[in-house]
């Protein structure tokens, strides 16, 4: 039986975090806090999804002992689970905190996919069914860019919602297909394809609007950090606003957001208020320590105080 939303991370980790005094060359450095979970831009998005009582499963590309251990870790989690099978060991991403809130994060590239790999997981994937898909996180080594394009003509563009970067990124910017759900941008990506910094949200929110009117997505995201995010789609911007947070970690609001938005959608929320949940998500998880993710608790309080307004997308 298939879930109404499925995510999809092709390069996942198992994600270690850790707390130091402090952070410096030479010595051995005593690590305290160690914590493991299972990690990669879906398995975060399935992870969120499933705390705020959603209907998802996570089609995940595991192989080896780490792969054993992060699958081990998600089952815990009460995720419901379709591994793909690699024959070579997950990765492990490292994020490290010291005592003056300094972070410092280790990510390993993960091993090239044997030729012939991509074909069986785009059959794999679109044997699932879903209302909706999500794929979300780098692409493996050996990859090509043109996957997430691929993924949306097998399965139908106006169920994929992507949130992707690097070459994958490029090419679905350069050469759009049919217009996916979603497009997610965080400020560093978006200011990397439009070739010049974006330097308020009415920049943003013209450069989301030309990539929605290029026919790229239905719906463009863009992350500006603590402005919140920009949502462009046919009937105009928006930008949500999270009230202030104390920032712990950074990693997974990204992801937490893509989960929020993702879930709001498939209850049939608006585009506005799709916007609001993930904004809260995110903002709930930056307040979280190391590699853990939003609380449902937080989200629901954030969400009320987040400020969702619309912006002129010709105004110069």
């Amino acid at each position: 039986m298939s879930a109404s939303i499925l995510t999809v991370t092709l390069n996942p980790a198992l994600d270690l975090s850790a707390r130091v005094e402090h952070m410096v060359a030479g010595p051995k450095l005593r690590l305290q806090d160690v914590l493991r979970e299972p990690g990669g831009g879906g398995v975060n998005v399935a992870r969120v999804i499933h705390r705020l009582g959603g209907d998802v499963r996570a089609w995940v590309a595991l192989g080896g002992a780490t792969g054993a251990a992060h699958r081990a870790a998600l089952d815990a989690q009460g995720v419901a689970l379709h591994v793909f099978e690699l024959p070579f060991a997950t990765r492990e991403n490292w994020a490290v905190s010291d005592a003056d809130g300094a972070q410092f994060r280790l990510q390993l590239p993960g091993d090239p996919w044997p030729e012939g790999e991509a074909a069986r997981a785009l059959d794999d994937i679109a044997s699932l069914g879903a209302a909706l898909v999500v794929l979300s996180g780098s692409q493996p080594p050996g990859l090509a860019a043109e996957f997430p394009a691929q993924l949306a003509a097998r399965i139908g563009a106006e169920r994929l919602l992507a949130d992707t970067s690097g070459p994958a990124l490029g090419h679905l910017l350069r050469a759009p297909g049919a217009p996916l759900r979603l497009l997610r941008l965080d400020q560093a990506e978006a200011e990397t394809q439009a070739g010049h910094p974006l330097e308020s949200a009415q920049d943003t929110a013209r450069f989301a609007a030309r990539l929605q009117a290029q026919g790229v997505a239905a719906m463009i995201c863009i992350a500006r950090g603590a402005e919140g995010n920009i949502l462009a789609d046919a009937s105009g911007c928006l930008q949500c606003i999270p009230p202030q947070v104390p920032v712990r970690s950074k990693i997974g609001a990204g992801d937490s957001f893509t989960g929020a938005f993702t879930w709001a959608l498939a209850q049939g929320r608006s585009a506005a208020e799709a916007l609001r949940q993930g904004t809260a998500a995110a903002a709930a998880t930056v307040m979280s320590a190391g590699t853990a993710l939003c609380a449902p608790q937080d989200v629901q309080a954030l969400a009320a105080a987040c400020n969702v307004m619309a912006l002129d997308r010709d105004a110069r």
